[in-house]
């Protein structure tokens, strides 16, 4: 197997590695205190064709296969895992169900802006009493006349109360005890849709993170994204998208959690010499170095599965997203023992990288998701 990358994924990756070197990492520890979102990074990252890298041309994106998606994702993520996720959560699971399931009118409407970075974007799925339980909707879409009245309540909102458009999943019915479910596209100027609580998290926090309500929100029957009823497809094929994302987003978290504390060994000195030269501090950063690689070629691959549309791009983008974000805890957790009380203080960047790290085996799915969505796969053959 060749896992040599092309010219232009090498370009990709180096240009993403330098702009977010330059321009995101030096103000990371700034916007996590202040929980400040970052606008003008991402008004960079929107020059270089980043809010649109998974979308073709003709659309406004940049056209980027998903191999140098994931490259850009880990770049932006070893930089500030904030910043990634809203990259990440506005190309895989608001472009891309667009991209997929939109009509034409829809992709020049509302496609356009968002792979332009003229806009941002959201996935309303998850509900107070529905996370993980994605069939188990309370937000209701009423078919009234020409359009649908939407009434419910959606949490954990990335980029909630900052972005334009947002994907939002309701039921619409029910037959014989089961769930109609359908997808729709609510612009962010509609009349009674807001921003009911904004989340103070442990990390990620120059991201945005939200509860929204929706009261007697109208929208017409244009807006619906693919077919009534074909909420939870378009949700969940759009869900491989963005765990092939958390997966790259974990792993540069990794590795900038791993350079730190490579660093921080060589200088150190204890019992007379550098504690890179003991060999419990060199099993941990060789033990360190191999997760991360590991983690990096299983996303890696993943990816390259979703460039060639293979049947088992669902269960390998699973294998990543569950393999990387647990990784990315162990390695954060190394990474603070390497540098023992000085770990434990802000003044040092490993406990940002640890507490960024935490959500990753969380959203886009639960660890114990991806098992279940692993386990299904395997058994099928």
């Amino acid at each position: 197997m060749d896992l040599k990358l092309t010219e232009e994924q090498e370009m990709v990756r180096n240009s993403v590695r330098e702009f977010a070197e330059n321009e995101i990492a030096p103000l990371a520890r700034e916007y996590d205190e202040e929980e400040k979102f970052p606008k003008a990074q991402l008004e960079g990252l929107a020059e270089m064709g980043l809010l649109g890298m998974i979308i073709p041309e003709e659309y406004g994106g940049t056209g980027f296969d998903s191999v140098s998606y994931s490259l850009a994702l880990e770049e932006i993520a070893r930089a500030d895992a904030s910043v990634a996720v809203i990259v990440g959560v506005t190309n895989s699971v608001c472009c891309y169900p667009i991209l997929c399931f939109g009509t034409e009118e829809q992709k020049q409407k509302f496609l356009v802006p968002l792979a332009k970075g003229e806009e941002l974007g959201a996935f309303c799925l998850s509900e107070p009493h529905a996370g993980s339980d994605a069939t188990n909707l309370k937000t209701r879409a009423v078919l009234d006349g020409d359009g649908y009245v939407i009434n419910g309540t959606k949490s954990w909102v990335t980029n909630g109360g900052e972005s334009n458009t947002h994907i939002v999943i309701a039921v619409t019915g029910e037959d014989k005890g089961k769930k109609e479910v359908t997808a729709f596209i609510v612009e962010k100027e509609r009349e009674g849709l807001g921003v009911s609580s904004v989340e103070h998290k442990l990390g990620q926090r120059a991201s945005k993170t939200t509860e929204m309500s929706f009261v007697d929100v109208r929208v017409p029957k244009e807006n619906v994204l693919g077919d009534p009823g074909q909420g939870l497809k378009v949700a969940f094929n759009s869900l491989d998208n963005g765990r092939i994302g958390i997966g790259s987003l974990a792993v540069g978290i990794a590795q900038a959690a791993y350079e730190e504390a490579l660093a921080y060994s060589k200088d150190r000195v204890a019992f007379g010499k550098p504690i890179s030269e003991h060999q419990a501090i060199k099993f941990k950063l060789a033990d360190m170095a191999t997760e991360i690689e590991a983690a990096r070629l299983l996303t890696l691959k993943a990816a390259a599965s979703k460039d060639a549309d293979h049947k088992k791009t669902g269960v390998r983008a699973s294998m990543a997203k569950l393999y990387a974000s647990e990784m990315a805890n162990r390695v954060c957790a190394e990474a603070i023992q390497i540098h023992g009380g000085n770990g434990y203080s802000r003044e040092y960047n490993v406990e940002k990288y640890y507490r960024d790290a935490r959500i990753t085996t969380i959203y886009e799915g639960t660890s114990e998701i991806q098992k279940i969505v692993i386990s299904r796969g395997i058994l099928k053959g």
